[in-house]
């Protein structure tokens, strides 16, 4: 059931994440981080999904993030296997993979308190997907995340929908979901969450070096680089042309002189 939950994790983090299905690897995260950092720096990953199944702690699923490779929030859960669904037990209509889902939280706790603070900030890195967005078109948004916190019991739910969108009669449609899973409720077990300090520090971000502006060069939306030049007047008179017979200047002025000459003529008749 938990390699059930990982594909589906994969999944929905699909096609930006990597699964590893090795087995025996003892990796025991909240003691050594050693190992697990390792193999995010391998692949290139700042976040990452482990499971494991034991007497001590069955149904165990441990989610982290790191910062320059080194683990930064850890949060480990146990998950309740008599209500877990996977995404195949819904026949229904699934998300493209790629696209960016709606995430909303329902709760108290994820506003009041630092540790569920820090899973909801999490939870947002976690499944945003694509960041290099400056636009997204409505008609992409296919399914929604729900996070929902009992306050009383801590119990975590998070379940996912499709979005359909129906005919209104007016200009905004009328919105549908319908739950395409997968279905979790996890209870927090445990948590390791990154110091004042280093928190801090993760949050500085790097000065954008500024381009020097350079005069009278403009980029166009295609990318193509445009300059402009300042130039004196130009007399044309000295402009060098193909030495045809009927172009030369001599000839240019004895033309007017014997057509004024015809106009005087003209006139006196």
């Amino acid at each position: 059931m938990m390699k059930i939950l990982l594909k589906n994790l994969h999944l929905l983090k699909s096609p930006y994440s990597k699964m590893y299905q090795k087995k025996n690897l003892d990796i025991y995260p909240f003691d050594n981080t050693s190992k697990l950092e390792w193999y995010c720096q391998k692949s290139d990953c700042s976040l990452f999904a482990y499971v494991t199944n034991s007497k001590k702690r069955p149904n165990n699923l441990i989610l982290a993030r790191l910062h320059n490779y080194i683990v930064m929030d850890m949060f480990e859960f146990e998950l309740n296997n008599q209500t877990f669904r996977s995404l195949d037990d819904f026949k229904c209509i699934k998300f493209a993979p790629g696209n960016k889902p709606c995430l909303i939280f329902h709760g108290e706790l994820f506003d009041n308190e630092l540790e569920y603070k820090r899973l909801k900030c999490f939870f947002i890195d976690f499944f945003r997907g694509e960041t290099n967005m400056k636009e997204i078109d409505l008609n992409g948004l296919e399914h929604v995340i729900t996070f929902t916190l009992d306050i009383q019991t801590k119990l975590l739910s998070i379940r996912v929908f499709h979005i359909e969108l129906k005919k209104s009669g007016h200009r905004i449609p009328r919105i549908e979901l319908n739950e395409i899973g997968p279905c979790l409720d996890l209870i927090i077990r445990r948590t390791k969450l990154a110091s004042d300090d280093f928190y801090k520090k993760t949050l500085k971000q790097p000065i954008a070096i500024k381009e020097k502006k350079v005069k009278n060069v403009i980029t166009n939306e295609l990318g193509t680089k445009m300059g402009r030049i300042h130039m004196e007047k130009q007399d044309f008179n000295q402009l060098q042309t193909r030495k045809m017979k009927g172009l030369k200047r001599n000839l240019i002025i004895d033309n007017e002189q014997t057509l004024g000459k015809r106009k005087k003529i003209d006139s006196i008749n």
